[in-house]
């Protein structure tokens, strides 16, 4: 292998890398804010269910 060809080598691996690592950084994103989503709507749901809780007591 000559200079060149390890160049362009290592060049596409850096690449390919890079691209792995960016793809990662962008599902990573995504995930907090499906995360962040599920959160919300579990305390949406814990405030339904106290509400419902307290009806029952009332009546």
């Amino acid at each position: 292998m000559n200079l060149d060809e390890f160049e362009n080598q290592y060049r596409r691996a850096l690449e390919t890398n890079l691209n792995r690592l960016q793809t990662a950084v962008l599902l990573i994103a995504q995930l907090e804010t499906v995360v962040t989503e599920v959160g919300q709507d579990l305390q949406n749901l814990t405030l339904t269910f106290e509400e419902y809780v307290n009806e029952q007591k009332a009546n």
